[in-house]
């Protein structure tokens, strides 16, 4: 353990950023449409710390009219039951290749690469029977008297995937043709160039913990390789406990759309998390989802984008507060073809990127008790206090924090009672001067302030 806790540490000392496809473009994603994002990504927000470019699920899915989510028979895989791109839409993968070229495109633009993959072994695998490959002999795994070891000998069809049950199924690793299955799947990823891995179906709900440390022993090679893990739903503070160290970065809620009821159900878990102390231990960050600002699809949908975000603006600085003073991954989700200068000006706010990857004493502050209103608080690295300030309700509200109760709260800081504080809102640039006894501050219909004080 001690091991892949430095494997973590070295990967995720803070927070990963990036852009992941799905919110704009749906599973449909072409080569192209991903490469013309990478490129603005490299150019715009890479000099901000986004430095992750990740193809979302079905990437290994033909674009036909059947097609869907849960489809089944309509997957590319190779002889081996190994998902390959749909060379339709990823024309390079031809022959075989893969993602190698595109990810080599990626790396000359100064990114690094990721896909969305799932857990266990193809649906279509194991009904195609097909053959199980010794990565130590390049040929067909036999054991014991020749037996020739295929998918449905180490398919689990008990454990199907929730939302995909018919795409995919749990491997057996108790048998050495699933553990070969296994590690030769993770090395093709390595061979491609993949330097994150999102993997679906093994955490919350879908827990699989003998899927999730054979993943991460397998991608700690000489290029080791980002490892995230959800969904969400169902993840607690204890089972995050478990993974914390063997991964860097895990869901604890379901998928976050432009929607403000999953805004706010992010506030709750984001808390609990917090108080669990779990916000970076071991170098593994809780993944409040990403960030669906700018230019999207909708859910489900099979084709976009063709919309811009339903998140009126205080919500989306809502959002943008919470994720940085909670410490989530910031992974943005809209199209950077139509990016424009508010979804910039919130995806690169620097104050709120030093909050994100460098504060400490991340956490609810729990003395604001109204209902509809919630408040965090942090430490910076240049003995700055953090404080914000979240309105929910659907009317403008003035939300007062005590100077006694944030002392409280943050202890051993420059922040005392008898302090002398200046403080700045991030939001509105507006000057609060000295604060002597409380700030208030109104705060618009589910918008927030975020202050940072100067105390000596």
């Amino acid at each position: 353990m001690i091991i892949s806790r430095v494997w973590s540490q070295e990967l995720a000392s803070t927070p990963p950023r990036g852009w992941n496809s799905y919110n704009a473009i749906s599973w449909t994603i072409t080569e192209e449409e991903f490469l013309q994002n990478a490129e603005i990504i490299s150019k715009k927000l890479l000099p901000h710390g986004y430095e992750y470019v990740v193809v979302d699920h079905l990437w290994y899915r033909r674009n036909v009219t059947c097609a869907s989510v849960d489809s089944l028979g309509v997957d590319v895989i190779d002889e081996w039951g190994r998902p390959m791109p749909d060379p339709d839409r990823w024309p390079s993968s031809r022959g075989g290749k893969g993602f190698t070229e595109v990810a080599d495109r990626v790396h000359k633009m100064g990114l690094k690469f990721g896909i969305n993959v799932m857990r266990g072994i193809n649906t279509q695998a194991v009904k195609a029977n097909t053959h199980i490959l010794d990565p130590l002999s390049g040929n067909v795994y036999d054991y014991f008297n020749g037996k020739i070891w295929t998918a449905q000998d180490i398919g689990i069809k008990e454990r199907t995937c929730a939302r995909m049950q018919n795409g995919f199924m749990s491997v057996d690793t108790t048998l050495q043709a699933g553990r070969f299955f296994l590690a030769d799947l993770y090395q093709l990823y390595a061979n491609w160039g993949v330097d994150f891995l999102k993997q679906d179906c093994v955490f919350g709900n879908d827990l699989d913990m003998n899927e999730i440390y054979h993943a991460s022993w397998l991608l700690r090679n000489d290029r080791p390789i980002l490892y995230s893990v959800s969904p969400g739903i169902g993840a607690t503070p204890m089972m995050a406990k478990s993974v914390s160290g063997v991964v860097n970065m895990y869901s604890i809620n379901g998928h976050n759309w432009d929607d403000w009821e999953d805004v706010v159900a992010r506030f709750d878990v984001a808390r609990d998390f917090a108080a669990a102390n779990m916000i970076g231990a071991n170098s593994s960050w809780p993944d409040l989802d990403m960030l669906p600002l700018g230019w999207l699809s909708d859910a489900g949908s099979n084709e976009g984008p063709h919309r811009t975000t339903n998140l009126t603006l205080e919500e989306q600085r809502t959002m943008m507060t919470l994720w940085c003073m909670a410490k989530s991954p910031l992974m943005f989700g809209g199209d950077l073809r139509k990016l424009d200068d508010t979804t910039y000006s919130i995806l690169t706010n620097p104050t709120l990127l030093e909050v994100n990857s460098f504060s400490s004493n991340n956490k609810e502050f729990p003395y604001i008790k109204s209902e509809g209103l919630r408040s965090w608080v942090a430490t910076g690295r240049q003995r700055e206090i953090y404080v914000a300030l979240f309105n929910l309700n659907s009317k403008k509200t003035t939300i007062t924090a005590q100077k006694s109760d944030l002392a409280r709260a943050l202890p051993g800081t420059t922040l005392t009672t008898r302090a002398s504080c200046k403080g700045k809102e991030v939001w509105s640039r507006l000057d609060l001067g000295i604060i002597d006894h409380s700030i208030s501050i109104a705060v618009e219909t589910h918008g927030t302030a975020l202050v940072v004080l100067h105390c000596n």
